[in-house]
């Protein structure tokens, strides 16, 4: 279920917003992708006594281990993408200002987090 977004321009790399939604949250475990994989970001969820669950990059000079069982939770992540991306309007960026994505984006959560609260 999505809890927190933060809308960027297309050509932007994810990562650097990592930080700013990670503050939002007390979590025990970050299950994030090799994107995520940068220095920053594993010192601040050291700092937060947050657990990495994130894959080496093939390029990092030092191997980092993570919990290959736990970082198997991830494809929900995935999931809750393709979810979003049956609203046509998303996918497809119909709305150009960042204003009005951004409003139909948190429909489209609120809407997926109350399907999933029916199936349970």
């Amino acid at each position: 279920m999505p809890l927190a977004f933060c809308v960027t321009p297309g050509q932007a790399a994810d990562s650097p917003q990592a930080i700013g939604l990670l503050e939002k949250f007390n979590a025990d475990y970050a299950l994030l992708d090799k994107a995520y994989d940068a220095n920053a970001i594993l010192e601040y969820l050291e700092k937060s006594q947050t657990v990495a669950v994130i894959p080496a990059k093939k390029n990092r000079k030092s191997f980092r281990e993570h919990d290959t069982h736990l970082y198997k939770e991830r494809h929900k992540v995935e999931c809750t993408f393709g979810w979003l991306k049956n609203f046509r309007r998303i996918f497809s960026r119909f709305d150009k200002t960042k204003k009005r994505f951004s409003d139909f984006f948190a429909i489209a959560a609120a809407l997926i987090r109350m399907r999933y609260l029916n199936m349970t």
